[in-house]
Parts: C-alpha cells; sequence; structure tokens
C-alpha cells in the first residue's frame, strides 16, 4: 500500500484558529496512508526578491517539506475578503526564485471555515487562482465553504456530527485527486 505525506498549510496564525482546528480534525477522516503534517509559517521573514539567491533557513525548511509531500492542503481563513498575509508570504516564498516553485505540479484541496455566512468562498477563490498560475492542479468540487458555530466540533475537537458526513465526503473526494495526480 502506497503513503501519501500531506504538506498542510493553515492560512490563519492565531492560536484558537478555527481553521487550524479544521485542519487538525479534517486530517483525522482520512485512512491510516495518509499522513498530515502542519507546515510552520509563522517565522518566515517579509518575501523580499533580493534575498532570492541566499534564502533564509525558514524558507529552506517550508520548500523542503513541501517537495517532499505528495499533496498539499491549505485551510485558510479570510481576511478582508481575501487570503490573509502570511498565507500569500509563504506561498510567494515557496513558489521563488521563479522557475524553483515548490508546488508545481503538487494536488490540492482547499477549504475554510469562518464565522460568516459565505465561509471562506472569496478567500479560497482568490487562492485558486494563484495555485493556477503556480501549476497546482486543484480540487474543484465537491467546494466546503463552513460557517464556525457551535456545532462545527465536538468538545474532543472532532468534526461534529452535523457537519460530518459533508466533510467525510469532501475527504474522500480530496483523496482520490491526490492519488490520481500524485501518481
Amino acid at each position: 500500500m502506497a503513503s501519501y505525506k500531506i504538506a498542510v498549510i493553515v492560512g490563519s496564525l492565531r492560536r484558537d484558529s478555527f481553521n487550524r482546528k479544521l485542519a487538525t480534525a479534517i486530517a483525522k477522516l482520512a485512512p491510516p496512508e495518509f499522513s498530515f503534517t502542519q507546515l510552520e509559517i509563522g517565522d518566515l521573514p517579509l518575501y523580499n526578491q533580493d534575498d532570492d539567491a541566499n534564502q533564509a533557513p525558514a524558507v529552506k525548511r517550508l520548500k523542503a517539506e513541501i517537495a517532499g509531500s505528495q499533496g498539499l492542503l491549505f485551510v485558510t481563513a479570510e481576511y478582508n475578503r481575501s487570503i490573509p498575509g502570511v498565507l500569500k508570504n509563504a506561498i510567494d516564498h515557496a513558489s521563488r526564485p521563479y522557475g524553483q516553485s515548490a508546488f508545481a505540479g503538487k494536488p490540492a484541496g482547499v477549504l475554510g471555515v469562518s464565522v460568516g455566512a459565505i465561509g471562506t468562498a472569496l478567500s479560497q477563490q482568490h487562492l485558486r487562482n494563484v495555485l493556477a498560475y503556480l501549476d497546482v492542479p486543484t480540487l474543484g468540487q465537491p467546494e466546503a465553504f463552513l460557517q464556525a458555530n457551535d456545532k462545527l466540533f465536538t468538545e474532543a475537537g472532532d468534526i461534529g456530527e452535523g457537519s460530518k458526513a459533508f466533510l467525510q465526503g469532501w475527504m474522500n473526494a480530496y483523496l482520490a485527486w491526490v492519488k490520481k495526480h500524485a501518481a
């Protein structure tokens, strides 16, 4: 049986982030052949093209973790109707210098949760535009725009019963996507 390493990039640094909680909970819906590792992006310097020839150790670490994965999972917040700056900074670092992107060809899934009624719909759409440019085949359907409420997660931090079937369906589609594109 093949094993798949999934690099998880959470677009929020907040300690009690709904998206970090979602990233942790949804990984539990995958079978054991898939391992999910949340990557650190909060320690990256601001992207500056002048540094491309001498990338910081944190940038090299991020690029190596992405390169060593068979798939990507982006779980992101929505700030001001777009992706958070910390996520864009991580994407810019890992995709540079030009021609040396760690993302190229890696299959991805995009999720997000927010307190707003439209979940993270606009953030996800902006992220999909960026990923398309970076040659990241991204799962298109099903989409998952989640609104944070007191039933989304159980007390133990798992996906709540009201959302579990939907998110299991999303996860199953994502895992099939990874298997299809990671070959």
